[in-house]
């Protein structure tokens, strides 16, 4: 049987024959690469040392001022490196695990929450924590600062609420109540600092507007899943969004419609965060990052992923500087993946090929002969005989701002000295700002059982002087009580402070007096203007 059937394939011969030419190029066998592949994967990973923990590298966060430096949330530490050398510059500690790290908008305050509630705000320079913001209920999950505005921070946590902070007050001036589950995630406009987005394990992301005098939320929208992270697109009109494997592209000026939808991850996105690809192709990337270990660059313009990413472990958080030069990436076994761009040469610069020995010669003589040396006398005679031609615009020189001495040493947290330094400066209105500062540092108090015998004459004749002033006396009377409650035995008994004591007394009983006798004005002008108003 086979040989018959060879014998009839070899019978067969073929009708006509087709010459097939030669492909000038060979086929690739790789996929030919693309701007999006060419600039992700130029990030030359560096290695962190002394960063491995058992705990996950929860949170990453940039400052907004260069050189960039960023924090990393570890376990109950959150430690801070050089966006340069990738080394560690200073590590606060709390006393629970740190869920979320922020930087202001200045790079001079870092504020940090945990889960036990607490959300604490550290000045990076000093590594003093400046104010401690107790309110939540239960663990806090998050911890937001304005792009723009220094004196207010949002909050949210497990017990549901949102909270909008004064930051130097301390104070809440906001509870948002909407969402029925725990709130994992928020940022800010970045184009109005009073509007934010919150999300939570309802399926909701909720838009809030600050302005507005009761809590009710502007706008909602469905993700359809518990939320994990939300941010804002950098137009302001856009959110981007991430529960379980998906992300979510929503446009909140056209109604809370959905954009586009990206599901390539397998497991649930942990984090999102936006660069920018600064080179040819200038355009904005959402970079997520899962539990399946992956990287990916969304192109939302497009509706694409234009990159993936595999790492070694699950991962938890990413952040990109705001230059777009440094990628960090936190895993769930507390390693940190950081990447740093590759610096490329202009192509201009690398198809510029001289020729010739004799003409780069001639080009750097050339180029040594008009440079200007700090040896040459027309070194420093440049730009004096330049003038501002009409068009131009005059930029006057910023004269710094000469520090009192007080501030300095309310800077160095010196609070007594600074208290004296400016009574004995006899300039009443520094002094109650002083004052108003100690008592929001809640120091006054402390300060004042530490005052010696001098220090407290200076302090009661102040109090004397200016008790009974408009402007000061609803601080200055309060301070008069409790220095005389907590003073008391010192003063008793003092011949230098008999004087300032009966003064005291007899500028209050003439303020009584002045008051009864508007008092009685007023009960005598109110019925009149009652009549009159008829």
């Amino acid at each position: 049987m086979e040989e018959e059937l060879r014998v009839r394939l070899n019978d067969h011969q073929p009708s006509k024959i087709f010459p097939v030419k030669p492909k000038s190029t060979p086929k690739p066998l790789s996929k030919p690469k693309t701007p999006d592949s060419r600039y992700w994967s130029s990030f030359k990973p560096q290695s962190i040392p002394n960063l491995v923990s058992s705990a996950a590298a929860v949170a990453v966060a940039f400052s907004p001022i260069h050189p960039h430096s960023f924090a990393v949330a570890h376990s109950t530490t959150v430690s801070l490196f050089s966006s340069t050398t990738f080394t560690p510059s200073r590590r606060f500690s709390f006393r629970d695990v740190v869920s979320s790290v922020s930087f202001r908008s200045d790079g001079a305050l870092l504020a940090a929450s945990d889960l036990s509630g607490l959300v604490q705000v550290f000045d990076v320079k000093e590594r003093m924590a400046l104010r401690s913001l107790r309110s939540h209920k239960a663990a806090a999950r998050f911890v937001k600062y304005p792009v723009h505005d220094k004196l207010h921070l949002l909050s949210g946590g497990d017990d549901g609420v949102v909270k909008y902070w004064d930051v130097a007050g301390a104070t809440v001036l906001s509870d948002l109540l909407g969402h029925k589950d725990y709130v994992r995630c928020g940022d800010f406009s970045p184009v109005n600092d009073s509007v934010f987005v919150t999300g939570s394990y309802d399926h909701t992301v909720k838009v809030w507007d600050a302005r507005s005098g009761d809590s009710r939320w502007i706008a909602e929208i469905n993700h359809g899943v518990p939320v994990e992270d939300v941010v804002y697109l950098p137009s302001g009109g856009m959110i981007a969004t991430a529960g379980l494997n998906s992300v979510k592209v929503w446009d909140l000026i056209g109604g809370g419609r959905m954009v586009c939808s990206m599901e390539s991850h397998n497991k649930t996105v942990t984090c999102l965060s936006v660069g920018r690809m600064v080179g040819s192709v200038d355009e904005n990337r959402i970079v997520s990052v899962a539990l399946d270990g992956y990287m990916k660059v969304f192109d939302y313009g497009r509706g694409k992923v234009t990159y993936s990413m595999r790492f070694p472990a699950p991962l938890i958080s990413v952040g990109i500087s705001p230059d777009s030069s440094v990628r960090v990436i936190g895993g769930s076994n507390g390693m940190v993946f950081a990447g740093k761009k590759k610096k490329v040469r202009d192509e201009g610069e690398e198809k510029k090929v001289v020729t010739s020995f004799w003409s780069v010669r001639s080009e750097v003589e050339e180029s040594r002969r008009r440079a200007l040396r700090p040896s040459y006398f027309r070194y420093f005679q440049r730009g004096q005989s330049e003038k501002p031609s009409k068009d131009d615009y005059l930029v006057k020189e910023r004269k710094g701002v000469k520090l009192t001495r007080h501030d300095k040493l309310l800077k160095k947290f010196r609070h007594k000295e600074a208290l004296v330094s400016v009574l004995e400066g006899k300039k009443p209105a520094d002094v109650v700002a002083v004052m108003e500062e100690l008592v929001a540092r809640r120091k006054m108090i402390k300060c004042v059982e530490n005052l010696e015998e001098g220090e407290l004459g200076l302090l009661l004749g102040f109090l004397q002087r200016y008790c009974t002033v408009e402007r000061y006396s609803k601080l200055l009377m309060a301070l008069t009580r409790k220095v005389l409650e907590t003073r008391g035995e010192d003063i008793n008994g003092k011949e230098e402070f008999k004087g300032i004591l009966r003064n005291l007394k007899r500028e209050v009983n003439q303020e009584i007096k002045i008051q009864q006798s508007l008092l009685e004005i007023q009960g005598v002008i109110a019925p009149l203007m009652r009549i009159a108003g008829r």
